[in-house]
């Protein structure tokens, strides 16, 4: 079904060739995921021929065995790989002059290599924002892998809390979560690396986990997620080690309710930068606008960051079917910081998040 509208999508653009080179983007057109490293893997398609998938030798049965039923070829590293794609190509078809690159993924070098096999073709042709928007839209069987990634984050979540005790680090905690998620659920990836921030640590919003030691009395942020049969989850927490101080309940409260507004507030028809709003000037009204430093949120699925932003300015129409993070924060220097987020679909009439872990402000016992 994908792969007939991006075939559908050369046509009504007047393209011949689409070379689609980004492993995520090709996994979802095909379902065959691999890692090609710094080996060459890609995806061809064309206007009014089959598409064909090309892959390192080593990969070629995988690639058959596959989801993917259509053709595979392959290169050994001994052989040039841009004259076996042209070769393939040229054989395929004699219309190959008008191409289209995923030019937000495609590295310069690579595209003089396949300049040079068709030096009189043009490849000012972009197929990313298409791509970007096929993958907008999801279908009921990939919310079900989102929500099953949710489920996984909502656990990791249980564990990082568990593993706060005093003198303990960052990078422990963060290393407890990654690996009872193998042990206990088979889990063998992360979307991204585990964050876990204690203190005024929290005020850097992706500071990776240091060797920072929790101490009693302060705020602990987690940002997490996981991968499940390709697509990602992300979600962040922040909980209280000990009694917190009146600024950061103070702050957690504005940020809770902020969240809670946004996600009630999701609705058909709406624009990105009206739900943007609704946090950021809670947000703003009560003081801390200066500390919310990034968007509200951004799409989810294959990827943990996807298209499109849930940001101010950005007048695209929220639709049924849409997945993306809410995800305000409060980051105040030296001080503390605060982020909770869920990520969720865009239903008929509403938003309904993938993760469940309580947002009441959680005070762990010293």
């Amino acid at each position: 079904m994908n792969l007939t509208k991006l075939q559908e999508w050369l046509q009504s653009t007047n393209n011949d060739v689409a070379y689609i080179s980004n492993p995520t983007t090709i996994a979802y057109f095909t379902g065959y995921d691999m890692e090609p490293h710094e080996r060459i893997f890609a995806l061809l398609a064309f206007k009014d021929q089959d598409p064909f998938v090309f892959v390192p030798a080593l990969n070629v049965e995988e690639a058959k065995n596959s989801a993917w039923d259509g053709d595979v070829y392959g290169y050994l590293d001994s052989e040039d790989p841009w004259a076996i794609i042209a070769d393939k190509v040229k054989s395929r078809t004699k219309d190959y002059q008008k191409w289209a690159l995923e030019k937000n993924n495609l590295s310069v070098s690579h595209y003089q290599l396949i300049h040079e096999q068709f030096p009189d073709a043009n490849f000012d042709g972009d197929v990313s924002n298409f791509v970007a928007k096929i993958r907008l839209y999801k279908t009921p069987e990939e919310i079900k892998q989102l929500q099953a990634a949710g489920r996984e984050a909502d656990f990791a979540f249980q564990i990082g809390f568990d593993a706060i005790k005093e003198g303990v680090t960052e990078r422990y905690i963060a290393g407890q979560i990654e690996y009872q998620l193998k042990v206990q659920k088979g889990v063998m990836h992360e979307s991204f690396e585990t964050i876990v921030q204690a203190g005024a640590n929290a005020a850097n919003p992706h500071l990776g986990p240091t060797m920072n030691k929790v101490k009693p009395n302060e705020l602990v942020l987690f940002d997490l997620g996981t991968m499940h049969n390709g697509y990602a989850s992300d979600s962040s927490r922040t909980v209280a080690y000990g009694e917190p101080t009146a600024k950061e309940k103070e702050i957690y409260e504005i940020d809770r309710e902020a969240q809670q507004a946004a996600i009630d507030a999701v609705r058909p028809g709406m624009t990105a930068s009206e739900l943007d709003s609704v946090a950021r000037d809670i947000i703003t009204k009560a003081g801390y606008g200066e500390y919310f430093i990034h968007r509200l949120g951004h799409g989810i699925g294959k990827e943990v960051h996807e298209y499109p932003s849930i940001v101010q300015g950005n007048d695209l129409i929220i639709e049924e079917g849409m997945c993306f993070s809410i995800e305000p924060g409060i980051y105040i220097p030296n001080v503390a910081g605060v982020r909770i987020e869920d990520c969720g679909v865009v239903t008929k009439d509403g938003y309904e998040p993938f993760t469940h872990t309580s947002k009441e402000l959680k005070v762990l016992p010293l």
